[in-house]
């Protein structure tokens, strides 16, 4: 039986108290800006992103799921199109591809990672396949200069998905601005966070505009709030010195799990990334079933305080009437089997916790096998 007899760490709870964020919800309260179509915020976010990313064009929308979906719409995806997507990735992706009439086209992620293979795009193209959706997810980073190198050649279309990260940089360059779109998210669990919300940003003239028709039906059908406007606006400042706290939290975690055999925090797929932590991915019994099931263990880690949770569902149960797979996508079976997230407001604690909750760990698996 897997104990619980110690008090338990946390809870960790987020977003955390921000003088900032309160100083322009009260100024968003004073001059009514809050409660206006245009009150100048959502404006001040757009040119905030354009030149934080060195974009030309940055859309703010509903949501990150949906901009997913606008993405796809303002590269001009439509029925009897393909799309390209992890066999692992996030289930509103797939939603989104079926949403603009696409099709999507499954491939496997790398051997012990959860980004998309680059070494299998090629062979996944078919004459109808137009665009690739890669996402960064976990700690670590898809590697941008393989998939566009091959992108570039079989003449496909790069959404980058960043909801996971924003701030992070591959080969020095912010995750984002790699592709023919980015895509954000502001959602209540996201680094930046405004409850809802996401964004779309891309310097081609000829996407931002079809995405903004898209959006006008009588008025923006799928906007950001004036006020979620105004409480990511003062996070963009305080962005990259906590995601530089959850590199070093996170490091430390993965130190303190080294001779932990059950467990083995998840590698970082390209070289000179510097990755924004929204979850450390964590492998359960890396190298074979385990004595006790996911769900058990993550049920005992919880009663010690430990915000871990599965992973993605991933999509090798999908069938042939939704999508085309492209191989048996044994890794991203794998990783819906086996893998575990630990959630990010942790990372923000002091080092003792960091340690806490990695002697949690430890202890919760070596209980398992006992």
């Amino acid at each position: 039986m897997l104990s619980s007899d110690h008090d338990p760490l946390g809870p960790f709870d987020w977003p955390r108290p921000d003088a900032e964020v309160r100083a322009a919800l009260e100024a968003a309260y004073a001059d009514g800006s809050w409660g206006k179509y245009h009150g100048g915020h959502t404006a001040r976010l757009a040119d905030a992103l354009r030149g934080w990313l060195n974009v030309e064009h940055a859309l703010l929308c509903c949501s990150g799921t949906f901009a997913v979906q606008l993405a796809l719409r303002g590269l001009g995806i439509g029925a009897g199109d393909e799309v390209i997507l992890a066999g692992y990735d996030f289930p509103g992706n797939f939603r989104a591809i079926e949403a603009a009439g696409a099709r999507t086209v499954l491939v496997d992620v790398v051997r012990g990672g959860v980004t998309l293979d680059a070494s299998l795009l090629a062979d996944a193209c078919s004459p109808a396949t137009r665009a690739v959706i890669v996402s960064h997810l976990h700690g670590t980073m898809a590697p941008m200069s393989s998939i566009l190198a091959v992108a570039r050649e079989r003449g496909l279309m790069v959404i980058e998905d960043a909801c996971q990260v924003p701030g992070a940089r591959v080969d020095g360059r912010l995750a984002g601005t790699w592709g023919d779109v980015g895509v954000f998210s502001f959602g209540g669990s996201k680094l930046l966070t405004a409850g809802r919300g996401g964004a779309i940003v891309t310097s081609r003239p000829e996407v931002a505009q079809r995405a903004k028709v898209y959006c006008e039906q009588g008025n923006n059908a799928f906007p950001l709030s004036e006020l979620q406007a105004a409480v990511v606006l003062p996070q963009l400042g305080t962005l990259a010195d906590l995601n530089a706290h959850r590199r070093t939290s996170a490091q430390r975690l993965i130190a303190a799990l080294a001779e932990c055999s059950a467990i083995r925090p998840l590698a970082s797929t390209a070289a000179g990334t510097e990755a924004a932590y929204y979850k450390v991915g964590l492998w359960l019994y890396p190298d074979g079933p385990g004595e006790v099931p996911r769900e058990r263990f993550i049920a005992a880690a919880q009663r010690l305080g430990v915000p871990v949770d599965a992973g993605f569902r991933g999509f090798v149960h999908r069938g042939p009437r939704r999508c085309r797979l492209t191989g048996a996508l044994d890794q991203s079976r794998r990783a819906a089997e086996q893998f575990l997230v630990l959630h990010h407001p942790v990372l923000l604690e002091p080092p003792e916790v960091i340690d806490a909750v990695a002697a949690a760990l430890v202890r919760v698996a070596g209980e398992a096998v006992e």
